[in-house]
């Protein structure tokens, strides 16, 4: 048993579970939709973390192969509902409700179809995994880079350095992935170290950064209903 992975990948899951608590604040005090997104990407996150550490604990379980394509799938949906998130923060409320909405179902009818391709694989058939890993670890990469790039310019417009480190946490977590890139080409011990590292530290800083922001915010009377977009990283 892999037992390196098997802990960075609980420390992953748990570093996300522990995010998702602090994330959900906007939207128990708002009600908005559009609050939403950090926190279910980075519950996605969290669960593909935890279906990687199912893969790695029950290496002879009959439905391995399955729960790989579910990790590879649900680490995707989590980086495309971050980055949705932050496209969608800048737009009127209404807008992005509608949105939000358009988009929550099209990736609920998307996951019903993965979910049945999965657990149907004589029939419909499945690619090759790891062409299909190194594909989706360059799409991850795509959506990084555009939230990176996303937090770093708001960042300038608007310097808050409670937030500073956020655009750093993202290019963290991208080169973790592009060092898992490189990790799919062949066995390679550094990579897994470094995308080991970099992740846990990219996590490690959002948890900062959130603790950071709403233990704070918590400290200060503000409105009902009435949230301070800067605490959200």
């Amino acid at each position: 048993m892999n037992y390196p992975a098997l802990i960075i990948e609980a420390v992953s899951a748990v570093l996300c579970l522990v995010l998702v608590r602090f994330m959900m604040k906007p939207y128990r005090v708002t009600g908005e939709s559009r609050y939403l997104g950090l926190p279910v990407g980075f519950a996605l996150l969290g669960f593909s973390y935890i279906f990687a550490i199912a893969t790695v604990y029950f290496e002879s379980f009959p439905l391995v192969e399955e729960i790989k394509w579910l990790r590879l799938f649900t680490e995707a949906y989590a980086f495309v509902f971050i980055a949705v998130t932050y496209f969608f923060s800048k737009k009127p409320a209404k807008n992005s409700r509608l949105l939000w909405n358009s988009l929550y179902a099209g990736l609920v009818l998307t996951a019903v179809f993965l979910y049945l391709l999965l657990v149907e694989p004589p029939t419909y058939g499945l690619p090759d995994y790891r062409i299909a890993n190194r594909d989706i670890l360059l799409f991850n990469i795509v959506c990084i880079v555009y939230i990176s790039v996303f937090t770093l310019r708001n960042h300038f417009l608007r310097p808050d350095p409670e937030t500073m480190l956020v655009p750093f946490g993202y290019l963290l977590l991208g080169f973790s992935q592009y060092s898992l890139l490189i990790l799919s080409m062949g066995s390679n011990l550094v990579a897994f170290a470094g995308a080991s590292f970099l992740r846990v530290l990219g996590l490690l800083i959002f948890v900062w950064v959130s603790y950071n922001s709403f233990y704070v915010s918590r400290k200060q009377p503000r409105e009902e209903g009435v949230v301070d977009e800067k605490a959200i990283p």
